[in-house]
């Protein structure tokens, strides 16, 4: 029998996964159906498995739990998360919390430990978390709202063609500001090794005004942009 001097720990992986969803920042939580926090809000996640990398645990995890695929979302490690007391349980657990964002913020289907799965505005549903899940998804809130303003992060929110005027709906669901469109506008144009136009163009909601110009990204998610696209400056 294994015999160690040093206390044992568990291992788990939670979730922030984010969408924009009518206009907000919206983050995709659980209702747990067992105790510790039976019935309350919490974050998809759970135990590592036996020879299980963390990022497929992660995925496996948000499959389970939410019906939704992880494969292909722009996901990565957040932090790690271990104070001694941030779960119930009497053994110590140790999170390695993940975020992820995901432009198609489809309904998702609860299953194993979970009675419920549902997509809720993150101010609406932040306060109200089960363990440290406050704490993990206000890191990973400000994670995500530094990161669009050096990487492509911020259209991997949207379809894989989109307009000027949906990514600055981005930008202003996750810094929780208005912007001012002339000047994003300018600043994203400025922006090297971001946006490609497609040469297509859509008419504007209701058919008054000027055609907008369609994008896509130039590269994958996480990968940095020339000019930042800096929150002081919008």
């Amino acid at each position: 029998m294994f015999h160690s001097d040093f206390p044992i720990f568990y291992l788990t992986v939670d979730v922030v996964l984010f969408a924009q969803r009518d206009g907000e920042l919206a983050v995709l939580v659980v209702e747990r159906g067992e105790e510790p926090y039976a019935g309350s809000w919490a974050l998809p996640g759970g135990f590592v498995g036996d020879g299980e990398e963390l990022v497929d645990a992660a995925r496996r995890e948000l499959v389970e739990e939410t019906g939704i695929d992880g494969e292909g979302l722009a996901l990565e490690q957040l932090r790690t998360f271990g104070a001694p007391d941030r779960d119930r349980r009497p053994h110590r657990v140790v999170s390695v919390a993940h975020l992820a964002v995901t432009r198609h913020a489809e309904a998702p289907t609860a299953g194993t430990d979970a009675r419920a799965a549902v997509w809720l505005p993150v101010d609406e549903v932040a306060g109200r978390l089960a363990f440290d899940h406050d704490e993990i998804l206000a890191h990973a809130r400000e994670r995500v709202a530094s990161k669009i303003e050096y990487t492509q992060l911020a259209a991997s929110f949207l379809p894989p063609e989109f307009t000027l005027a949906q990514l600055r709906g981005v930008y202003e669901a996750v810094w929780g500001h208005p912007i001012d469109p002339g000047n994003f506008q300018r600043k994203l144009r400025a922006a090297p090794d971001f946006l490609e136009s497609t040469g297509a163009s859509v008419k504007p909601a209701g058919g008054r005004g000027r055609p907008a110009e369609v994008f896509r990204a130039c590269g994958r998610p996480f990968d940095r942009i020339g000019s930042p696209v800096l929150r002081s400056a919008m």
